[in-house]
């Protein structure tokens, strides 16, 4: 007969502590979505203390329903709470989180990430008992705004005030104008922030989800930069050959089911002395070393998302979202190319620099 394993009291109540934490964080994603889609941040941004009836009224919403939430919100450390004159305040930093939809920091949108897992449970369930993959377009349609909105600002922040100026040369190349490639676009919002800032380079977005790239279309009309943008539907290794001086991966090579085709194709489609922009999530080389927040955010998000897309095209080499520089440049050695530099980082991505 098996001896009782001995609990550890202490042990015991932190981690309960903790797992308590992240179902709290569940809730929470919920009341920051209401939040957001209601205006009750933007009601409150930049006004100083107001009462939950006045932030209602701003709002245009049910004051019983804007005092529970707002409580929730205090209780969560998401707005301050004036105890005296029974107000609620939203602070410039919260603001920039929350309100603030051009701050590199704003958050709510991504919460229609988990939404869709949530949403996505049934496929999920089924893949791990089949091993069958889930396609990005088989996923909630949650999936797909929510990705995109979460990067739009990061990018924005980033890509063409840090990122270019890091790989050698790439600057004056798009201000003298080059073919520039983006495999697996999305909503093309890393598409549209260069084509904006180079408008003597030509850009062509690949995706092989349409609905992303309708809303591709739509973004760079409303830019008015479709002079110099065009979106095609197409695999990561069958795009068109278009000789391109720059071939960026955003978030997107370790989706891919066989990313080193991906990686040869980019290496027979760019032009002589062109360079591959390599974006993927940070992550260390080995799993003892990423056991981090930001770690168990991007491994939770490759269980459901990124590893089932990549088994959906045939899982040759499954990377997930926490590949780390050795395994990436791997990838492009067996593709032929011989320069692979790590050009820049962020806590929450890897910038590499590959050429042939």
């Amino acid at each position: 007969m098996l001896d009782t394993p001995k609990i550890d009291q202490a042990r015991l109540e932190a981690f309960a502590t903790r797992a308590m934490g992240d179902v709290t964080a569940g809730y929470t994603g919920v009341m920051i979505s209401l939040g957001s889609k209601l205006g009750l941040y933007r009601a409150m941004a930049g006004a100083g203390p107001l009462s939950a009836k006045e932030i209602a009224t701003r709002a245009d919403c049910a004051d019983r329903y804007v005092s529970e939430w707002l409580n929730a919100q205090a209780a969560g450390g998401y707005v301050a709470y004036h105890e005296l004159s029974d107000t609620y305040e939203l602070l410039p930093e919260q603001a920039m989180v929350l309100a603030n939809e051009d701050s590199p920091v704003f958050i709510p949108h991504a919460w229609n990430v988990p939404a869709s897992m949530w949403a996505d449970e049934p496929k999920a369930l089924e893949a791990f008992r089949t091993g069958k993959g889930i396609a990005w377009g088989e996923h909630d349609e949650r999936l797909s705004c929510g990705s995109a909105a979460f990067f739009r600002n990061g990018y924005r922040a980033a890509l063409v005030p840090q990122w270019l100026p890091a790989l050698d040369g790439v600057i004056e190349q798009l201000e003298a104008g080059i073919a520039v490639a983006d495999v697996g676009c999305g909503y093309g919002h890393s598409t549209l922030l260069m084509a904006e800032a180079f408008p003597n380079s030509r850009f062509h977005g690949f995706d092989t989800h349409s609905g992303s790239l309708d809303a591709a279309r739509r973004n760079v009309g409303a830019a008015g930069v479709s002079d110099r943008v065009e979106y095609a539907l197409a695999r990561a290794d069958d795009y068109a050959d278009g000789q391109y001086g720059l071939i960026c991966f955003f978030d997107i090579l370790h989706d891919l089911g066989d990313p080193v085709a991906a990686a040869r194709h980019a290496a027979r489609t760019l032009a002589p002395g062109g360079t591959v922009l390599l974006v993927e999530p940070f992550a260390h080389d080995h799993v003892k070393d990423n056991l981090t927040p930001v770690a168990q955010l991007y491994y939770s998000a490759s269980t459901m998302i990124c590893t089932a897309h990549a088994i959906s095209e045939g899982g040759h080499l499954v990377l997930g979202a926490q590949a780390g520089q050795a395994r990436l440049a791997e990838v492009f050695r067996k593709a032929g190319f011989t320069h692979f530099r790590r050009a820049a980082e962020t806590p929450f991505n890897l910038i590499f620099e590959v050429r042939r």
